[in-house]
This record gives structure tokens, sequence and C-alpha cells, in this order.
């Protein structure tokens, strides 16, 4: 799989340490209280792919949101020239 980088390196600092924080969080949180760790499941899977994210500097939601944008700016200049009768 090929992607590019689609991040900067302080958005990659940012989710680097937003990941690890919201992580440390979660797992204490699961250590204090096992018996409810489906919630705090949910947050560890999120965490991790942010620090997954900061790593690699390649979000696929803003690529997702790039590639959307620069597809409705094609479709935009089609619609520009309305067909003459």
């Amino acid at each position: 799989m090929k992607f590019n980088q689609n991040i900067s390196i302080i958005n990659a600092l940012m989710r680097i340490t937003c990941g690890f924080t919201f992580l440390t969080w979660a797992t204490a949180k699961m250590v204090k209280k096992p018996w409810k760790n489906q919630s705090y499941l949910m947050v560890v899977i999120l965490s991790a792919m942010k620090i997954g994210e900061g790593i690699l500097r390649y979000c696929p939601i803003v690529d997702v949101m790039e590639n959307g944008q620069s597809m409705m700016k094609g479709k935009e200049k089609k619609d520009e020239f309305p067909d003459t009768y």
C-alpha cells in the first residue's frame, strides 16, 4: 500500500501526545474498574489509531476530505460552461 504523508510534523506531534495521554488515562481506568472496560476499550482503540496516524503522518480522513474536495472542484469546472442551444 502506497500513501503520501498528508499531515504536518506539528499535527503529528499533537496526535502522538494526545494519543498517549488518552491511552494512559483509559488504561488506568481499566485497571481500576475492570468490569467497566467496554467504554474504555473504545478509547484505547481510538487512542492507538491517533498514535499510529502521528507516527506515519498519514490520516485517512484527511485524505478522503482532500480527495472529495478535489472531486467537487472538478465537477464545478464541468458545470461552469453550460451547453449552448
